[in-house]
């Protein structure tokens, strides 16, 4: 397959030297027979620096496929592609013929590393320790193993939650439901207590394994109200108080220390179709949804080639620290990060001299991007980009940004300051996460690149928002073998999401671009109309506020019964003072936030391109956050608990507003 091909010959330092060299002949005019001394060692030393010039130039990365078509037609429908990297319209399933299984990756990953690095953790100011893969296998297969011990069946219909932070033994726990063809159902505090209660009666989970004890403390709280029967044993990773085992015992829960579970049976692998995991998501309007998972839809592309992942030390405080001393060379991210990095970068440059050169050395980088070539060695990752590049360990070499639109100012600032592969995805949970990917060697932005091989997407016609498929926009549809099965035990929401001919129904809308990538224009669910009838994208005003330096979070909202809109601003406490200041409006943090002419600066900085303006903005002191309830573990905006907890001032703002 044309995609397996050239990932084989992908090398940065690919290109055929000697046919170079051997071209230096034309270049050179015809000689003299005889040369003095002189004149022999200065054609040698310019032989010398010119063939060292051709050998080690900067090559460009040479793309899998036509830049310019990209994606396909399929059957002649323009509306609906598949990836030019296939050879016909038959999807790929399985990048391994033998590797079918989350199960399978893993046994792939051990054959390759052996012994070698699997998952890093680290203590405050230590170096990474790492478990490798065989003791990883090992381990997985004793707590599986202890699970069936204490009653857990070796089949898809046997439910295990996991309640615990991102960790070597959440990874561990989870390959241990893979050995013996369980299914996995991970538990997160942002749930809330009352979705949680939900998601163990729905699954019928008698087991959690948790991390520590205030997990176990929330899950017994629950219990103890009567509403999750079936909920009887919870495996702890962290040693636990003798009370929090009493109290175990008197609502019937059996309550265990990792270690005391720890035996072996034989191994019971899944098949490719059995069920792997079901993903509960708390999304952005406010309802707990899940999704199954079988195994085949899950490529733990990391672990099926032997690489090497760490954990950060659970404090996200410390983040850059952990990611400085674990130099990763590759790096998924959400793009409010990136575009914190953005910040943070423009921001620590004040003055103009030094942003001059920065944006020159920008300009520079760029340009070799355009011609294809991503390096971190120029003259000018040297003089200005050395530092940046070291903050994130200084050996990335891929970045993958996916979850919600990035600016594309941002990204292509980013690809040139950083010096790595930087890919923008598409997809969402309901299709195994992605379904479009940039292409290697297009460095454009903009879009979020092409189908993958083992989806089609197609657009469909959208009359109330003025999208049709004839003009290359529409709602995205997904189908191919990534697509989730449905949702668990509620056929009414399946058939909402996924149709009689298996197209998954994002409620994104999408457009197609020339080249055959795919640009996001629109949020069919997060539209709103106006009393005057105008349809309003929230999220597109957002974006727009939020390239303000002093703006750090913001929410827009509208309401059908007015004619205008109305938002709450999270000021960027870091830079809002100096911000304000520089403005002529003096003031602490919190007295900036209750003065009006601060949200004129702020208003007047970036809404000038829209028709129908935000009226009134409400600025917070209080970050949006994941523990607060007001952002999804992905750090979007949960907009129903937005308009929950600001209804007093969304209320206030549009008396004030209508009067």
């Amino acid at each position: 397959m044309q995609f397996q091909d050239w990932l084989r010959s992908l090398r940065f330092s690919g290109g055929d030297s000697k046919s170079e060299v051997d071209n230096l002949k034309t270049l050179l005019p015809s000689l003299p027979s005889s040369f003095s001394l002189s004149s022999i060692i200065g054609l040698g030393a310019l032989a010398s620096l010119t063939t060292y010039w051709l050998v080690t130039r900067p090559r460009p990365i040479q793309p899998p496929c036509d830049l310019q078509a990209q994606s396909i037609p399929v059957q002649g429908d323009q509306s609906c592609r598949r990836s030019a990297l296939l050879k016909d319209d038959n999807l790929l399933e399985f990048y391994y013929e033998d590797t079918k299984t989350v199960y399978d990756m893993f046994q792939r990953g051990l054959q390759i590393a052996g012994n070698g690095p699997c998952l890093g953790f680290r203590k405050p100011g230590e170096p990474y320790q790492w478990i490798s893969y065989t003791e990883v296998a090992e381990r997985a297969q004793v707590l599986g193993s202890g699970l069936l011990a204490k009653g857990c069946k070796p089949n898809p219909q046997q439910y295990v939650g996991i309640f615990a932070q991102n960790r070597p033994e959440w990874v561990i726990t989870e390959l241990a439901c893979y050995t013996f063809s369980m299914a996995l159902v991970p538990l997160y505090d942002t749930l809330g207590l009352e979705a949680m209660v939900h998601i163990l009666k729905l699954a019928e989970i008698s087991m959690v394994v948790c991390d520590k004890e205030d997990k176990a403390e929330s899950l017994l709280k629950i219990k103890e109200k009567g509403v999750t029967p079936a909920l009887s044993c919870l495996v702890l990773f962290n040693p636990f108080s003798a009370a929090l085992l009493e109290r175990g015992r008197k609502c019937g829960v059996e309550i265990l220390q990792l270690s005391q579970i720890m035996v072996r049976s034989n191994i019971n692998p899944p098949k490719p179709q059995d069920l792997a995991v079901v993903c509960f998501t708390s999304g952005t309007t406010g309802n707990v949804t899940d999704q199954q998972t079988p195994q085949t839809l899950l490529t733990v592309s990391m672990f099926c080639h032997g690489a090497r992942v760490g954990f950060y030390q659970g404090d996200i405080s410390l983040l850059m620290d952990d990611i400085k001393t674990l130099k990763p060379t590759f790096f998924p991210v959400v793009p409010r990060l990136l575009n914190r990095i953005y910040d943070k970068i423009l921001g620590s440059v004040t003055s103009p001299l030094r942003r001059a050169i920065l944006h020159y050395a920008v300009r520079r980088k760029q340009a070799e991007l355009g011609s294809g070539v991503v390096r971190n060695n120029s003259l000018w990752d040297r003089l200005i980009f050395n530092k940046i590049q070291a903050s994130l360990g200084g050996n990335l070499r891929f970045i993958l940004t996916a979850s919600a639109p990035i600016s594309p100012t941002v990204l292509s600032f980013l690809r040139a300051t950083l010096g790595c592969l930087i890919f923008e995805g598409y997809g969402q949970t309901e299709c195994t996460a992605g379904c479009t990917f940039s292409m290697p060697g297009d460095w454009s932005a903009g879009h979020v690149g092409a189908p993958l091989p083992c989806a089609m997407v197609k657009l469909t016609d959208i009359p109330d928002m003025n999208y049709y498929a004839k003009n290359g926009e529409g709602e995205i549809c997904i189908r191919g073998h990534s697509v989730f099965r449905g949702y668990l035990k509620d056929e009414e929401r399946t058939g909402e999401a996924l149709d009689a001919d298996g197209w998954l129904h994002t409620g994104d809308v999408g457009q197609w671009l020339p080249n055959g990538t795919l640009r996001i224009v629109d949020r069919k669910k997060h539209i709103f109309k106006l009393s005057q009838g105008e349809y309003i994208a929230p999220e597109k005003i957002e974006n727009v506020y939020t390239r303000c330096v002093a703006v750090l979070q913001v929410f827009v909202h509208g309401d059908s019964l007015q004619s205008h809109l109305i938002g709450v601003v999270v000021p960027d406490p870091e830079v809002f003072v100096d911000w304000a200041k520089e403005r002529g409006i003096v003031g602490s943090y919190e007295e900036l936030c209750q003065n009006p002419v601060s949200f004129n600066a702020i208003h007047n900085t970036n809404l000038a391109p829209f028709r129908t303006p935000v009226k009134d903005l409400y600025l917070h002191p209080e970050m949006f956050s994941v523990s607060n309830g007001l952002l999804t573990p992905t750090l979007k905006s949960k907009r129903v608990d937005l308009r929950r907890v600001f209804s007093e001032q969304i209320a206030q703002m549009y008396s004030k507003s209508s009067v």
